[in-house]
């Protein structure tokens, strides 16, 4: 009797997993010259299947996780064609990018291609940038100047592009809130929505809420909430090498009657470096009247790090361990993005984190008055 319990017990618990698998159905057209066809779990990674094509045809059958977002591809096509699998063939057309299926998928296809569309121009402004910033024939100054110039030139196109993302993502989830259509853009839309807007995207549960290519994102934002939660919290200690290569502990500036910003940096960040001027303005500001700052770099060469505070014209306490993303101030405050600040009050608690721009010099005049 005990073996037949187990048994059913054994098909209960395996008949659930067998439900979430559903046949799929792809056929379809790529380059004539193509040699082969794949497909792929978009976010898992994983190969699902592939084939062998002659003259530019395809078709695969097979069983895969209901509703996982399949990618198809060729080994040539410039294209890469998503659906969902839910069970309805799929007819995929890798020259154009164009499928035809479920309602679900061909709304899928629409919003995409349109957001390709957008893209690619989006990539072509910022491959401008990218020239000007690469031309080694350049000096600094020269870089600085052209780009200047060149993001005038270019940032009303960009605005322009920007809003007809926007705009494409808030017809999507109008007209797809009651589909998967919207688990296809989640970076898309956190991007153009921010954490607030997101999380009340998923508070009326939709049927995307739960797909797995969200996983990332709200664990990312479950981790800025716990990171949240360290405001109103006594700093946590830590130690680095100077400049000198002298090791200090935090508590060394932080805590002793100062408010003292923590800034999480390097050398090699791009936002980080465009920040300092606004951080430096505000520490000549403030520093007499009872502000400082402790870098904290992310930073592996040294060398790199030294000229980088020289150019910078950075006057406070610098500290570093020379790992990279494996330093330990990202260990003990769970900084996964630079720029990032925590400023500490002169009692040694934190009381804002990340402030930027405005946001940084409105902060210290609420302190320290004009």
């Amino acid at each position: 009797m005990r073996k037949v319990v187990a048994m059913v017990a054994l098909a209960m618990a395996i008949l659930p997993a067998m439900a979430q698998q559903v046949k799929y159905s792809i056929k379809g057209v790529c380059p004539a010259d193509a040699k082969k066809v794949y497909v792929s779990d978009r976010v898992s990674g994983a190969s699902v299947d592939s084939m062998a094509v002659a003259e530019g045809k395809f078709s695969f059958e097979g069983n895969y996780e209901k509703d996982a977002l399949l990618v198809v591809k060729s080994d040539i096509s410039k294209w890469l064609v998503v659906f969902f699998n839910d069970g309805t063939p799929v007819d995929i057309n890798l020259n154009t990018n164009e499928l035809k299926g479920s309602a679900q998928n061909q709304s899928l296809n629409y919003y995409d291609r349109q957001n390709d569309s957008l893209t690619m121009k989006m990539s072509g402004i910022q491959n401008q940038l990218l020239a000007i910033y690469n031309d080694k024939s350049l000096s600094d100054e020269q870089k600085e100047a052209q780009l200047k110039a060149k993001v005038g030139e270019l940032q009303p196109e960009a605005t322009k592009l920007t809003a007809a993302v926007k705009e494409l993502m808030d017809k999507m989830l109008k007209e797809s809130q009651n589909t998967l259509v919207p688990a296809a853009f989640v970076n898309d839309l956190y991007s153009l929505y921010g954490m607030d807007k997101f999380k009340e995207l998923l508070a009326a549960n939709p049927p995307y809420a739960n797909h797995p290519a969200l996983a990332d994102v709200k664990a990312y934002i479950a981790q800025e909430e716990m990171k949240m939660k360290i405001v109103g919290r006594k700093f946590t200690d830590l130690e680095e090498a100077d400049t000198d290569g002298n090791l200090h502990k935090l508590s060394e500036y932080v805590g002793r009657g100062q408010w003292v910003l923590i800034d999480f940096w390097a050398s090699w960040c791009g936002p980080c470096r465009a920040e300092m001027p606004n951080v430096v303005e505000n520490y000549g500001k403030y520093h007499e009247r009872g502000f400082n700052i402790v870098g904290l770099s992310f930073d592996q060469n040294k060398d790199a790090w030294l000229k980088a505070i020289e150019e910078l014209k950075m006057p406070w306490v610098h500290l570093s361990d020379l790992k990279g993303w494996k330093t330990v101030a990202a260990e003990v405050y769970g900084i996964n993005a630079i720029p990032a600040s925590l400023l500490v009050d002169p009692d040694g608690v934190i009381v804002a984190r990340d402030l930027r721009g405005d946001a940084l010099g409105a902060k210290l005049q609420e302190i320290f008055g004009e």
